[in-house]
């Protein structure tokens, strides 16, 4: 039998490695001996999708599915247009927000070239680039927020895409309008700014910028946005960029057709601008922040809080320890090393008695680690 030919793989893919995903509930479960466990750590909706996406999920018909979707979800780009008053050929549809990062990159990024984000934010930016051979420059966050007099300095000639997570994932911060305006202006077109709307649905502060009533504006403009968060869709893997024409049509050389299933389809186009959904998960939202803040903060926790269904929250021991702790009395968090937060945890936010219920095992973990200390 022949070796494997490790030799065929680039130098620079060796230096990574491979993410691991957590094991599915029904095997933590057995694992750590908890008959029930609370998923607080990939910031899912807890009250599901809308129920005009449920129902049209139920009336998906098996024999359907021997069929091919439509290759670039043409109705569900029709319809988001039409309700954003954009034209059908200014988005492109993808496989999760994680896809269309790759595109984006693949094609505006090319051997020698850079692009430039914060050192604290949703980490793909980082990672799709460098799997691609392509450098990913980071800068200090500033007040848990990006610092975009840091990201101007850090640019060159080889500077192809700047990536804003707004509001950012973990921190909740978001950059105002008048802001990214003068950044914009600032940029001057030399490189595409990528704006992350995964969260926008949970922001309801006036001055925070709606990216797709800019891109006619600035056609070095990219917007993220996705079904996963507040639309409760993240089974389905779907998000869509919005761009201009011009920025779009590029874009399409690099993607991949077909990669959006029938399902998260038809799910999407019954979800999309459900306003009583969206009011009902940022009730919720409220409800579970104004309980499990307060509550952290009397522990003597670090509390970060902004925009989004998160918050972080500051440890004085190490975040894997905590994960496993938490796990163990039915809490799954995200430890937050890999965001260069050591010994943090993100909380996602859900239903009353849930943060309650964690707001106790927080307690008792607290007092397990202290007394622990003390005696050691």
């Amino acid at each position: 039998m022949k070796e494997y030919p490790s030799m065929l793989v680039p130098d620079f893919v060796k230096e990574f490695e491979p993410y691991i995903p957590s094991k599915p509930d029904h095997i933590l479960k057995k694992y750590y001996k908890v008959s029930k466990l609370h998923r607080l750590n990939n910031n899912e909706n807890p009250l599901g999708p809308p129920k005009g996406a449920i129902k049209a999920l139920n009336s998906l018909k098996p024999k359907e599915m021997a069929i091919y979707p439509s290759g670039d979800a043409y109705d569900l780009k029709e319809f988001i247009a039409k309700n954003l008053n954009l034209h059908p050929d200014q988005i492109i549809l993808g496989n999760g927000a994680n896809e269309i990062i790759q595109f984006v990159i693949k094609t505006y990024c090319s051997q020698g070239d850079n692009i430039i984000t914060g050192d604290k934010t949703f980490a793909v930016y980082e990672w799709v680039a460098e799997f691609s051979g392509i450098e990913a420059r980071l800068t200090p966050m500033k007040e848990n927020g990006f610092d975009l007099d840091a990201m101007l300095a850090f640019m060159d000639e080889r500077t192809k895409i700047f990536f804003i997570c707004n509001p950012n994932n973990p921190t909740g911060t978001y950059v105002d309008k008048k802001t990214l305006e003068k950044f914009l202006e600032s940029v001057d077109g030399k490189a595409i700014v990528v704006l992350d709307e995964a969260y926008c649905e949970f922001v309801e502060k006036d001055d925070f910028p709606n990216g797709a009533k800019l891109v006619d504006k600035y056609k070095n403009l990219l917007v993220f946005r996705t079904f996963s968060k507040m639309y409760g869709l993240a089974g389905l893997r779907i998000g869509y960029l919005i761009g201009s024409r011009e920025a779009v049509y590029d874009v399409c050389r690099t993607r991949i057709v077909y990669s959006i299933n029938s399902a998260a389809q038809a799910a999407a186009i019954a979800a999309f601008g459900d306003t009583d959904h969206i009011k009902k998960t940022n009730d919720l939202v409220k409800t579970g922040k104004a309980v499990i803040i307060p509550r952290l903060k009397s522990l003597g926790l670090e509390v970060i809080n902004g925009e989004g269904n998160y918050v972080i929250a500051g440890l004085p021991f190490n975040d894997q320890l905590a994960y496993r702790k938490l796990i163990k009395k039915g809490y799954m968090v995200r430890t937050m090393t890999s965001f260069r937060f050591p010994n943090h945890i993100r909380i996602t936010i859900r239903e009353k008695d849930v943060m309650e219920g964690l707001s106790t095992a927080m307690e008792e973990l607290i007092y397990e680690m202290t007394n622990f200390y003390s005696v050691a």
